[in-house]
């Protein structure tokens, strides 16, 4: 076969299969939002935090949680009381005007299981109620709603709430591709939660029934990991009848976006250790996106430069065509994804994201290779 016909063949066939993901799976996450759910019953609930050199997060975060508009629910914040700040004060502080919250400490002589482990354990146990709710210190819910819109999912037959979060909206290159990264990753687990085949899960928002954590043995069959607690519990557990997704604006969940490039680099590199353990075919389908959509971009890049070389216009407009259309395609669903969560539109970045992130994601993949076991174990 030519190479002009072999290059045309490639880009057909990636460009198909990029379609049948945008069209099938990342556009789910903004069908869904759209759906209208009853609201149901709301049954007493816990909110469970774990907090480590967090004062001024949960000073700041902390009574948007304790402030929502639910008729029965307690906020659980453990502590690691091996941190140097003061988050014990500021919890007394508050204490004293919110009566629904409690908290305890890690101690510091605490070994042989995570420290974030053993903080959701504590606050498990101590919680009245079998429904909990999981946020992080760091994450403040939009609306005083928040905590309704998770609990309309809470019926006989679920165990599981997804909820959806993101980075808060500020000025600056990197603020601009963490939020690009975490609604695309959104939009792939959500999306395939939503199809029926949930796979994984973030602790910051995130609920489940405490009889579910105790049925599943807690933690036990990765405690000799660092994390975990979330994804990986999540990917044990869930499944198509167990599970709910919620992405109602209202119950948005917004983190406070991190000074420094390293602290979302190491966040990145934790959840890319875990992602090697999860069970089922998801891992693999995400992967097989993100290979196709970098040999497409090869593809129509080759197209173009052979077609300029022979002088084969067909060919360069060929390339040209399906780039353009994969591209309208794109700036389609991510449009009204991104308006649905309230999120940014990525016009002028979109291309130059979804060049770049295949390669950020190869990057986490290696730096995590070539990193000691040790730095993901327990501590």
């Amino acid at each position: 076969m030519e190479p002009t016909t072999i290059l045309l063949a490639s880009a057909s066939t990636l460009f198909f299969i990029q379609s049948c993901y945008y069209l099938g799976l990342y556009r789910n996450l903004y069908l869904h939002s759209k759906k209208s759910k009853k609201e149901a019953d709301t049954p007493p609930l816990s909110v469970i935090l774990v907090a480590k050199d967090a004062a001024s997060d949960l000073q700041k975060n902390l009574p948007a949680i304790l402030e929502q508009d639910y008729p029965d629910y307690e906020v659980i914040v453990i502590y690691d009381q091996s941190s140097d700040d003061d988050c014990e004060e500021v919890l007394k502080l508050l204490q004293e005007k919110y009566p629904h919250l409690h908290h305890s400490f890690i101690p510091d002589s605490a070994r042989y299981i995570s420290h974030k482990k053993l903080g959701i354990t504590m606050g498990i146990k101590a919680s009245r109620h079998d429904w909990l709710v999981f946020t992080e210190p760091n994450c403040r819910p939009i609306s005083n709603q928040w905590l309704r819109k998770i609990a309309r999912n809470f019926t006989p037959h679920t165990d599981i709430v997804l909820g959806y979060s993101n980075y808060e909206k500020t000025t600056g290159w990197l603020n601009r591709k963490m939020t690009f990264d975490t609604l695309l990753n959104a939009m792939r687990w959500l999306g395939r939660a939503i199809d029926g085949y949930p796979y994984t899960g973030c602790g910051r928002n995130l609920a489940y029934r405490k009889s579910l954590y105790y049925q599943q043995k807690g933690f036990t069959s990765h405690l000799n990991l660092q994390r975990g607690e979330d994804d990986l519990f999540v990917n044990q557990t869930a499944n198509e009848k167990n599970t709910c997704v919620e992405v109602s604006p209202e119950s948005i969940m917004r983190i406070t976006a991190p000074h420094y490039k390293k602290d979302w680099c190491e966040d990145k590199l934790s959840y890319t250790m875990t992602s090697r353990l999860y069970k089922g075919l998801s891992r693999y389908l995400m992967g097989f996106e993100t290979c196709t959509r970098l040999f497409f971009h090869v593809t129509i890049f080759l197209c173009i430069v052979y077609g300029v070389i022979v002088q084969s216009w067909l060919t360069v407009g060929c390339g040209i065509l399906l780039g353009l259309l994969r591209f309208i395609l794109q700036i389609v669903v991510f449009r009204k994804t991104s308006l649905a969560l309230n999120e940014r539109k990525f016009y002028s970045t979109l291309l130059l994201f979804d060049w770049m992130q295949p390669y950020w994601n190869l990057r986490f993949k290696l730096s995590q290779r070539f990193r000691r076991k040790d730095e993901f174990m327990r501590k």
